[in-house]
């Protein structure tokens, strides 16, 4: 039976990590599921965050508390979930004597310690720059900072990995599927994307900034609920220190910045928070935020950046709800689920806001709501304690994956054995196989991308162009040269001819 012919318990639309939990969650319930992206898995908000999994120790300052305690206890769960996908980070938050006292700071880290069921992650601790590894890239390093937790998540492999996992469990998932319409149709869903159609008892509406859109073309009676849409832009710089540590700073304005250690040979900066005019407008780093980025680091690092040390840049749209705060960066990183009401005909479930850090309990509370209205959700709660694809190894066991990897397949470079291993963990096997040398894997593009790992992407990870594999499934596009581009988008023509 083909799709169009299927009936499905639930139809999820948006394929960022919100879409892609609840699609996992609830076809690990014994629901049939259907999730529909109208672009890339992760090709918007979901692939252009921090990629921290963090509690949001700023957020303390504007009375998150419960948004924070949440967060905090989801760290260790999804570092247990996903040992290769997230790590665990330290990081170093420099005090300053115009900027918040220390006191204040220390308490907020007491409360960041305690909120959360911490049990794996060290606590907080007081160091001296001048004897921290991380002191020596400072233009001041004689001062004290604190050394607190997080963790740190490929954001766009936390997405593909959610529906693979989903997939396994027999969803159906279609990126480029845009939706134009859904209809409610007796007792169910008649939806309309990329010209197929599809019937589904329940609508799940997890677009992200295009929430209110998919809402106008559901039918929904009267103005869709008022969201803010703030853009977040980063910056990618060659290494500014040589160490494993991140840091949090303190800009004079009152608002924050992270660097943190990223892809090897990289630091990532960011993130700027400002209002963005509308989901029509594609999301882009403006100079104004680049600069205000480069200025930020240059106040801290000994080593001056200018504009032309700017690899890449990043932006992204996090659809908030919206509250009375006025700068965009108070603004709530929390979340609402609005289901419609059992007179209104077929559920439509409405999802605004939410983190990456979160997503795990946005999904899980999403389909306890739809599990009163969609017969087939039977099981209980179980993601908690799943592993997703990949990750069923020991919660600290990467070294040893990497390591056996490197054993093993001796003419990969251990830089490319951690790449790899971060990104598939223990399904690694599944397309290096009994590889005994570059050849067996039909060479390589470059930066240790063979066409064996292309076509993996390609037949169990939904890739279809260069960009889905060299900045989403990948972030080898920061190091593999023109040609090897040029060899890598020729072949994926080919193969889709």
């Amino acid at each position: 039976m083909s799709e169009a012919e299927r009936i499905f318990d639930l139809a999820v639309i948006g394929g960022g990590i919100n879409g892609a939990g609840i699609a996992f969650d609830a076809a690990g319930r014994g629901a049939r599921v259907l999730l529909l992206e109208r672009g890339d898995l992760a090709s918007g908000t979901s692939s252009a965050s921090t990629k921290l999994i963090h509690g949001g120790l700023r957020y303390l300052e504007h009375g998150e508390f419960g948004l924070v305690r949440e967060a905090l206890a989801e760290r260790e769960r999804l570092w247990r979930m996903a040992p290769h996908c997230i790590q665990p980070l330290r990081f170093v938050l420099p005090l300053s004597q115009t900027q918040r006292p220390a006191w204040m700071i220390r308490s907020g880290l007491f409360l960041y310690d305690h909120l959360g069921a911490r049990k794996l992650l060290p606590p907080t601790r007081t160091v001296r720059l001048v004897q921290h590894p991380a002191g020596a890239s400072l233009r001041e390093h004689g001062g004290r900072a604190f050394e607190y937790s997080d963790g740190w998540c490929d954001d766009s492999r936390l997405v593909i990995l959610n529906a693979r996992g989903a997939a396994e469990r027999g969803a159906t998932i279609l990126p480029r599927h845009e939706l134009t319409r859904a209809e409610r149709h007796q007792d169910g869903w008649i939806i309309t994307a990329a010209g197929r159609a599809f019937q589904a008892r329940a609508l799940v509406n997890a677009a992200g900034p295009g929430v209110a859109s998919i809402i106008e073309r559901s039918g929904h009676a009267g103005p869709p609920p008022t969201i803010r849409l703030v853009r977040g832009s980063h910056i990618v710089v060659p290494a500014l220190f040589d160490h494993s540590y991140a840091y949090f700073f303190q800009l004079g304005d009152g608002r924050i910045f992270f660097a943190l250690p990223y892809e090897g040979r990289f630091t990532l900066i960011g993130t700027t928070d400002v209002d963005h005019p509308s989901v029509d407008v594609p999301p882009r780093a403006s100079e104004e935020e680049i600069h205000y980025l480069l200025n930020g680091a240059n106040l801290y690092f000994r080593r001056s950046l200018g504009r032309s040390d700017v690899v890449w840049t990043f932006s992204g749209v996090r659809a908030l709800v919206a509250d009375a705060s006025g700068k965009p960066e108070a603004a709530t990183r929390g979340y609402r689920l609005d289901l419609s009401p059992a007179e209104a005909g077929a559920p439509l479930l409405n999802v605004f806001g939410g983190k990456i850090t979160s997503y795990r309990q946005l999904a899980e509370k999403a389909v306890n709501l739809l599990a009163g209205r969609v017969p087939a959700i039977r099981e209980r709660p179980w993601t908690a304690n799943a592993s997703l694809p990949g990750g069923d190894f020991p919660v600290e066991g990467l070294d040893e994956l990497v390591a056996a990897l490197t054993r093993d397949y001796p003419f990969i470079t251990a830089a490319d054995a951690s790449r790899i291993g971060r990104a598939y963990g223990t399904d690694s096997r599944l397309w290096l196989a009994g590889a005994r040398c570059w050849s067996d894997l039909g060479g390589q593009y470059g930066a240790g991308l063979s066409p064996a790992e292309v076509d993996f992407m390609v037949s169990h990870e939904w890739a279809a162009s260069s960009d889905d594999i060299l900045w989403r499934r990948s972030k080898l596009g920061l190091v593999l040269d023109a040609e090897g581009r040029r060899r890598l988008s020729a072949d994926l023509k080919e193969q889709a001819a």
